[in-house]
């Protein structure tokens, strides 16, 4: 499969959501805040409906979402280490001047991940999210 980006349409919910669903589930330190069936209902109501969504595949692999004030709301790919949440990235590059999303504390490979694509730290909360996990604020700015 060739990683091409395309816009994501409403029938992609159900499989966007699978992949989040499945990080949530394989990820240790990450607690489950929503059933599965309540975050499919999420995406295909909400996310679907009021963000910009990229996916890679047709069912997606992999998924970004853009919301308001330049955030990056989600990104997941699921298999992950194919680099395909770089392409998707310099994809948001693209679309937007600048970028910025929180990125949990404890997802340290996330973290050096945008650091690595050029994200800068700008703030930190001590888990005032409803996981009560710390995140940590990046910003991009294009140039």
């Amino acid at each position: 499969m060739t990683d091409v980006v395309r816009p994501g349409r409403l029938g992609d919910a159900p499989a966007c959501s699978k992949i989040k669903n499945d990080w949530v589930d394989r990820t240790g330190w990450m607690p489950r805040v929503h059933a599965r069936e309540e975050v499919e209902r999420h995406y295909h109501a909400f996310v679907f409906q009021e963000r910009e969504i990229y996916v890679i595949g047709d069912p997606p692999v992999a998924f970004v979402a853009l919301g308001e004030d330049n955030f990056v709301t989600s990104l997941f790919c699921g298999p992950p280490g194919e680099g395909r949440g770089k392409v998707l990235l310099d994809h948001a590059k693209t679309k937007r001047p600048e970028l910025q999303l929180w990125s949990f504390v404890a997802n340290t490979g996330a973290c050096r991940f945008y650091e690595r694509e050029g994200f800068v730290e700008t703030d930190r909360s001590d888990g005032d999210n409803e996981e009560n996990l710390p995140d940590i604020l990046y910003r991009w700015t294009a140039g």
